[in-house]
């Protein structure tokens, strides 16, 4: 066998690095720019108001409470229609 190596391998001492500096992106190039997009595009957002953001609050509070009121009241009949029906 031959120490020579074809133009597609690469020599045993080269390492990533140097394909990096020749264009390559690493990890925290891209995280970076990752971050600096976030916050451009954090400052397009249309925040609500406040006065949005307690109204919104209160209609999921209350959505919730219904729901929650709803299910309980479907639990007890169906928990009372298999007491009635298998005996306790």
């Amino acid at each position: 066998m031959s120490d020579v190596t074809s133009a597609d391998e690469t020599p045993k001492g080269s390492s990533k690095r140097k394909a990096r500096k020749d264009g390559g992106e690493t990890v925290f190039t891209r995280a970076i720019e990752f971050v600096r997009e976030s916050i451009s595009e954090l400052r397009r957002v249309v925040w609500p108001t406040r006065k949005q953001v307690v109204t919104y609050t209160i209609v999921v509070l209350v959505f919730v409470t219904v729901m929650a009121l709803f299910v309980a009241g479907i639990d007890l009949l169906l928990g009372r229609g298999v007491l009635r029906i298998f005996g306790s």
